[in-house]
């Protein structure tokens, strides 16, 4: 961008001397102040947000209504480019390997720390090869049951479980799954002896539910809300710290008794490592002053999404966090890691 430096005026050293040394200090001077210069009217062109799952999911569609609100708010583009692979990894190494210049952002959150536990090596470091700038969302799922089932709470189940060793079975989406280790961790913090059948989709996960192959099913909010606004499943229990503002009436899986457990999926933007420190925190600020839109909030609560922000440090703190929490429970689930 800047590709000559003019020095007009002669500088001199006491004796009258042109001081060829002092124009160089100059230049060096003005080449290291006119980057961040440079940084100061970011964003001038579109951003690309990489999404690694498929369109018309819950995190895409969160990301959707944050692009949007971030675009009204900086008069740039967000352009979000979905780019699904195994374990987001396609979409991770594309950002990664991006320019440092914040134009190239990612998408990462629980889903980043359960692959950082579960593959054996990933083509990059999810703590070191990205900088965070702030969350933007967060939804815990639902231990769901079959209308009508005698099992009304989690503890009715996890007491059932413990009386008959082996009987009762829990479903969820693929191993690795948010969903499956969250089922994973209740059997963890409770030692109940009960059977984790896997479905490919969370229609088929559903359709088991409703015929009484199962028990009980682990899934987020979004998935199954047409058949809980239809009474045809129940909602007994919700796995956050707090109840959700979406379904106030139930209660979480901690108030029944189950006080270990907390299981919560979120989301955030990260940037390559290097991106200078004006540009995410103007990808911070921005945000977290979008956070506070009363549509995006609305947007949120019918997706079952609580929509907040944070500052980059308490996203690391965040991401460190489940990294060790979800790779014990891999460990003790003895899932065997990815390659």
């Amino acid at each position: 961008m800047y590709k000559h430096i003019i020095v007009s005026t002669p500088f001199r050293l006491s004796n009258g001397v042109r001081s060829a040394g002092a124009v160089a200090a100059l230049v060096a001077s003005l080449a290291v102040n006119l980057p961040a210069r440079a940084q100061s009217d970011y964003p001038n062109r579109p951003v690309h947000l990489i999404v690694p799952y498929g369109p018309g999911g819950v995190a895409d569609v969160n990301m959707r209504i944050v692009a949007g609100k971030l675009s009204d708010r900086l008069k740039q583009p967000f352009v979000v480019d979905n780019r699904p692979g195994a374990g987001s990894i396609v979409a991770a190494k594309a950002v990664a390997t991006a320019a440092p210049d914040g134009y190239t952002v990612l998408m990462t959150g629980n889903n980043s720390a359960i692959a950082a536990a579960l593959f054996e090596a990933l083509p990059y470091n999810i703590l070191t090869d990205f900088a965070s700038t702030s969350t933007t969302g967060f939804f815990d799922l639902l231990i769901l049951t079959k209308a009508g089932s005698p099992l009304k709470s989690v503890q009715e189940f996890v007491n059932a479980a413990r009386a008959n060793p082996g009987k009762l079975n829990i479903a969820t989406t693929a191993p690795g799954s948010t969903q499956n280790l969250a089922a994973e961790l209740l059997r963890s913090v409770t030692g109940i002896n009960a059977a984790i059948v896997t479905f490919r989709t969370s229609g088929d996960m559903m359709t088991a539910l409703l015929r009484g192959d199962i028990d009980v099913a682990f899934e987020f909010y979004a998935a199954a809300s047409g058949l809980i606004a239809n009474k045809q499943v129940i909602a007994v229990a919700s796995t956050g710290p707090k109840r959700s503002s979406y379904l106030p009436n139930v209660p979480t899986v901690q108030e029944g008794g189950i006080k270990d457990y907390e299981a919560l999926s979120w989301t955030g933007i990260s940037v390559p490592a290097t991106t200078p420190e004006t540009v995410v925190q103007v990808l911070s600020k921005a945000i977290n002053d979008v956070m506070l839109a009363p549509d995006l909030q609305e947007k949120g609560r019918t997706l079952g999404l609580e929509m907040r922000g944070s500052t980059p440090e308490e996203m690391t703190a965040r991401m460190k966090n489940d990294i060790a929490k979800w790779s014990a429970v891999i460990e003790k689930a003895g899932i065997q890691k990815l390659h």
